[in-house]
């Protein structure tokens, strides 16, 4: 399907399934190079578009492309399809889709749902929200990203009404307001992301009409829901779900949350989650592990990738013969029985010789400070915080730093923040960590050395980093240093001041005052004096 959203979309949607093909989404407006990769890869039998876009599918080939906003089918007959039209039986183990999302090699990797695992969803979403003929769906996300999914099947399924979003219309919140209140929209979904500039864009006539609201794609920031709260009474709900397990895994009511971050809840219909360590055992309450999603609504598997699909998509030590799918999600069970984010196997860095998990970073930010967005990230060999101020505060740096300080140990709090108007946004609505900016790394204001030792650790920091001079408040690492230009520092310390200066003293007390009184401890030991007085 490569056309945007428009109702051929639907139609052509639809009629892939009823003809008991899969649809692989193609978004036009997406580069070349990736659309002509998933081409080669999906091998469609035919690529459904429309003249009225003008789109071109790059590589396509000989593969045959119909323009269904311009087809004649007055000879076809209307009579509903049944397995006696179709090349073979049509069952609930057949692809009804596959969607491409990102992979870690830079290449799009093919995920196949089923039928049955589909349908599984729309029951579940359907009975779980009480979604009926009355309400007005807003169809608005992308439908190369699976939240479409049940915008587009749940709501026809109960006989509500749908409302498509114009092209790119997702990215454009006074829009969407406008269309909600023209349209009488009931319910909706909404990356916390977007959903964050949107509470800021509209008022609170534009949401009268909204009953349910789907939070999903992102952690949750209570600060998002709240600002939400200022323009609308409806319902937020947090459902979390990759693509591999069929949209939403598990889901949780926002109400009665207070601080941080919205949990995940409790896994939905025929699913099941486990927290393991790294040799698939369940860890204890509290503890961090990865997450495992069993039951009917994990994917078939990766597209032409048997590989990709044996590592992620695992046998389950706790079933016979079941899989489970590795989500490479940390989270935690809580003593109330809900699933609690953490952050990515893939966010989990190692920096001056310390694991660090960024999103428990971002979680203790978002409950100790006065912010409504935060991505952290290592950036030149340091920890930066990309922050969003809430709405109404300012952002304060050193009460930011104390108050992570107080909860998180010193090598996990940021040394750079950098306060943003708004977080970029990729196409999904999801934050894009590649946008953001680079930091400018600066001196504080200058403060001399008052001693000697002072005035060497001052001069070794200024002469490894090449600076004109540096004082007692800079610190080594937000002024640019790193792992690997550390070892040198202490080797020019130790050198200049004739005692053993450990790698790990710098780590600790990284700026110039902190570093030369714990260099100054260490004559405490019975060491000989670090500089000889007069």
């Amino acid at each position: 399907l490569a056309m945007r959203r428009s109702t051929e979309l639907l139609v052509g949607m639809y009629a892939v399934l009823a003809a008991g093909g899969a649809y692989v989404p193609i978004d036009p407006d997406q580069p070349d190079e990736r659309n002509g990769y998933i081409l080669e890869v999906a091998e469609p039998v035919v690529v459904l578009t429309t003249e009225r876009d003008g789109v071109v599918v790059p590589g396509q080939g000989s593969v045959p492309s119909v323009a269904i906003d311009s087809l004649d089918l007055s000879a076809v007959s209307d009579a509903v399809v049944s397995d006696a039209d179709r090349v073979a039986a049509l069952r609930s183990g057949n692809t009804a889709y596959v969607i491409f999302t990102s992979g870690s090699t830079g290449r799009p990797k093919g995920v196949a749902v089923s039928h049955g695992s589909v349908v599984n969803q729309i029951r579940w979403i359907t009975a779980e929200y009480g979604f009926g003929p009355g309400d007005v769906v807003l169809q608005k996300t992308p439908f190369t990203f699976d939240v479409s999914v049940w915008e587009l099947f749940g709501t026809l399924a109960v006989g509500a009404s749908l409302v498509v979003a114009a092209p790119d219309g997702h990215r454009d919140p006074v829009y969407l307001g406008r269309v909600i209140r023209e349209r009488g929209v009931t319910a909706t979904s909404f990356v916390p992301s977007m959903l964050a500039v949107f509470a800021t864009s509209v008022s609170r006539e534009d949401c009268v009409s909204l009953r349910t609201v789907l939070v999903a794609g992102e952690a949750f920031p209570m600060s998002v829901a709240e600002q939400f709260a200022r323009v609308s009474d409806a319902e937020l709900h947090n459902l979390y779900g990759p693509t591999e397990a069929t949209v939403h895994a598990t889901a949780r009511a926002v109400a009665g949350v207070v601080g941080g971050s919205v949990p995940m809840g409790v896994p939905v219909w025929n699913t099941g989650a486990y927290v393991l360590d790294g040799r698939l055992r369940p860890v204890p309450v509290g503890v961090t592990g990865e997450l495992y999603l069993s039951g009917v609504q994990l994917a078939r598997g990766y597209v032409a990738r048997p590989d990709l699909t044996a590592e992620r998509f695992v046998a389950s030590p706790f079933g016979s013969g079941e899989r489970l799918y590795r989500t490479g999600d940390l989270v935690r069970w809580t003593g109330d029985g809900e699933l609690e984010y953490i952050g990515r196997t893939d966010f989990q860095v190692k920096l001056r010789g310390l694991r660090i998990e960024l999103g428990e970073i971002e979680s203790a930010l978002l409950e100790h400070a006065p912010v409504s967005q935060v991505v952290v990230a290592v950036r030149h060999d340091q920890l930066v915080a990309y922050v969003v101020a809430a709405p109404g505060r300012t952002f304060d740096r050193s009460a930011a730093q104390s108050a992570l300080g107080a909860v998180l140990p010193a090598y996990m709090v940021p040394s750079t923040f950098v306060v943003l108007d708004e977080m970029p946004l990729g196409s999904s609505g999801k934050v894009d960590r590649k946008a953001l900016p680079d930091p400018v790394f600066e001196t504080r204001g200058f403060r001399a050395p008052t001693n000697p030792v002072e005035e060497i650790v001052a001069g070794v920091f200024a002469e490894v980093l090449g600076l004109e001079r540096v004082g007692l408040d800079d610190d080594f690492f937000a002024l640019g240093g790193n792992s690997l230009i550390a070892t040198r520092v202490v080797a020019r310390l130790g050198a200049a001041l004739g005692t053993s200066v450990p790698v790990r003293g710098l780590f600790e007390a990284s700026d110039v005052e902190s570093l030369a009184a714990r260099i100054e401890q260490l004559d405490t030991a019975g060491r000989a004096p670090l500089v000889a007085q007069e």
